[in-house]
């Protein structure tokens, strides 16, 4: 049992505080700005959207009565790795898009006249909100688990699987409300949302890892010791051309510190071979602590 399955721990208040927050945001990002505009999102939700068009029904309901069968099968056919967090994301997030299109006004777009601004903005807090329910190791449930399946019995990759999937239902919201408008806003809704997931399970990237190779490699080494107050890593390598023996850096700095350091290079050997990396998250002395 993990710490985050232990009742009341701090990471399990953790956990369900930020699955909370997430179904909210998520639920937020549907009502006030995809569901009102007609957008399909693909999931659930996005069959859901169109029901309600077709037959008046509540969108949260609809989707989590879809959603229930679907987690007990993923149980049984992929085992309990879903567990209570997922349901009770998925049976938040069904409360809360009832109750804010509700107490707001179902159907009714906080922009009304800008269908762009609201695809960009609810690509963003659908993106948020799966983002903090993912760091809790939960699913969004629904055709994620469809996916799942699929690539279980079909070999299908899990993300090729949900793109044909994301994208027959995108193509239902065009059969039934018969305008283009519809899966090219939505399309572009996925697209954010899947962006903004990232951003929040990987981090801004404002890490770099920094490679560098040069003959003048101890000069460059007292000014990341000393100048920068960063530490590295020396790697023996051998030259692909010449057979020479290398002395390869290896270091972590943040963004701010990136131009310094190629400040420090270009001045000590201005024909140094620097390759310099994006690192979603760097752990350890310095930067985050490997234990959070």
């Amino acid at each position: 049992m993990t710490d985050s399955d232990k009742i009341f721990s701090k990471a399990w208040f953790r956990s369900y505080i930020l699955i909370f927050t997430g179904t909210l945001i998520l639920a937020t990002g549907m009502v006030f700005f995809i569901a009102p505009h007609k957008l399909v999102p693909g999931g659930l939700y996005g069959i859901s959207i169109v029901i309600h068009y077709l037959l008046n029904t509540p969108i949260g309901l609809i989707a989590l009565c879809m959603d229930v069968p679907l987690l007990i099968m993923g149980i049984r056919l992929l085992g309990k790795r879903f567990g209570i967090k997922t349901f009770v994301s998925i049976v938040l997030t069904a409360v809360f898009v009832d109750l804010l299109g509700r107490l707001w006004g179902n159907d009714e777009p906080l922009v009304k006249d800008d269908v762009l601004l609201s695809s960009l903005f609810g690509g963003a807090l659908l993106g948020f909100g799966i983002g903090l329910i993912f760091k809790t190791k939960a699913t969004s449930g629904g055709t994620d688990i469809l996916a799942m399946i699929l690539h279980r019995y079909l070999k299908i990759p899990v993300g090729r699987a949900l793109i044909y999937i994301d994208s027959l239902i995108v193509l239902m919201g065009l059969v039934v409300f018969q305008d283009w408008k519809i899966p090219l806003y939505s399309w572009l809704v996925i697209f954010i949302t899947g962006k903004v997931i990232d951003t929040i399970l990987e981090g801004l990237s404002v890490n770099k890892v920094v490679i560098i190779i040069s003959d003048r490699h101890e000069a460059i080494r007292e000014k990341i010791l000393f100048g920068m107050d960063r530490g590295g890593t020396y790697l023996n390598a051998e030259g692909m051309y010449e057979g020479r023996e290398k002395k390869i850096i290896y270091t972590n700095i943040n963004r701010r510190e990136l131009s310094v350091l190629l400040s420090y290079i270009r001045e000590i050997d201005p024909t140094a071979f620097v390759s310099v990396i994006d690192a979603h998250d760097v752990l350890g002395e310095g930067f985050k602590p490997l234990q959070q």
